[in-house]
């Protein structure tokens, strides 16, 4: 089975060609990252725009790639939400144009559930399947025991932890995106400052890092007013690992309690070398599997190893009346 997909979720306009679940063809990934630096952060209007001038280039660059023509297509797949409502609607009604085209099928696709299946282009899930989603707008612990089965056992109940890495790198002034920022200077400070570590009740799989987010605005504050250097290095490896240690220990705990055969880490966080460092040397009882580091931000790879599996289990396909969901969940 081919399928052309395509993701325009947030800032990047992405489109691939995968077959059988398992091989990608073609991934072909055009950034906004230098259009929104200048802002500290996405404009939805701007990505939109930005969404419109490039899908039609991306797809063409996939198709070439994969020396495929449209013809030989069985599938288009669309990331249908979460997201900005924006930007999904030019993805959404570019595969609703090609479908109706050229006489393929069509399929919406979850986000998150192909951050998860970007994990299919490793290895095959092998059943129950713990999968932490790490991303700008979600921190989750889904279990699965089968394919497209999810489990929402632990989430935020405020911030994400993607969301918490960019606001502290725009209050340290490092710049957009954040993440990999402070990422980078965390592997050149040490872990000086005394940050909390938020793990909620005893038994919870949630999360939460607006406390953690409160607690470091904070210090800058307060060595604001007392005219004290913060060292940016320090700061950063303290912030991270609190973020880290909370995700690890959880993921850890989830892990045991459930008796899963695989633990998946998916989303942009999970391209975060302190989170991947971290997470090999805690588990290492059951088989983790670490996507390469281009499937772990956005990419329409993902949605088209996701697309496979919904289409083989559901057979669900999907009409014109697609539309673009920016709150859809699991």
């Amino acid at each position: 089975m081919l399928i052309l997909s395509i993701e325009t979720s947030c800032d990047e306009t992405a489109c691939a060609i995968t077959e059988n679940g398992n091989k990608i063809l073609a991934n072909i990934i055009y950034s906004q990252i230098a259009v929104h630096q200048a802002f500290g952060g996405v404009l939805p209007e701007i990505a939109s725009r930005c969404h419109a001038e490039n899908i039609t280039i991306v797809i063409d660059e996939a198709l070439k790639e994969a020396k495929v023509t449209i013809d030989k297509i069985d599938l288009i797949a669309v990331t249908e939400g979460p997201g900005l409502i924006g930007s999904l609607l030019v993805g959404v009604n570019a595969a609703k144009a090609l479908a109706l085209a050229h006489n393929i099928p069509l399929i919406g696709v979850n986000h998150l559930s192909g951050h998860i299946y970007a994990a299919t282009a490793s290895k095959a899930m092998i059943f129950p399947v713990l999968a932490l989603v790490v991303s700008g707008g979600h921190t989750e612990l889904i279990l699965m025991k089968g394919h497209h089965d999810f489990q929402i056992i632990g989430k935020t109940l405020d911030d994400a932890a993607g969301e918490a890495y960019d606001k502290i790198a725009r209050v340290l002034g490092l710049g957009y995106p954040g993440g990999p920022i402070i990422d980078e200077l965390a592997h050149t400070g040490k872990d000086t400052y005394s940050l909390p570590r938020v793990f909620l009740e005893k038994d919870s799989y949630d999360f939460s890092f607006s406390g953690l987010k409160s607690s470091v605005i904070n210090l800058v504050n307060q060595k604001k007013m007392k005219n004290e250097n913060i060292i940016k290095e320090d700061l950063c490896a303290s912030f991270q690992e609190s973020v880290t240690e909370v995700l690890v220990e959880k993921t850890f705990r989830a892990a045991k309690e459930f008796n899963v055969k695989q633990v998946i880490i998916a989303g942009g966080v999970a391209a975060n070398k302190g989170l991947r460092t971290k997470l090999i040397n805690k588990i290492s009882d059951v088989p983790l599997i670490l996507p390469p580091l281009i499937l772990c931000t956005d990419n329409a790879a993902m949605i088209g190893l996701s697309a496979y599996y919904l289409a083989k289990k559901n057979k669900v396909r999907s009409d014109l009346s697609l539309n673009a969901y920016p709150d859809s969940e699991l």
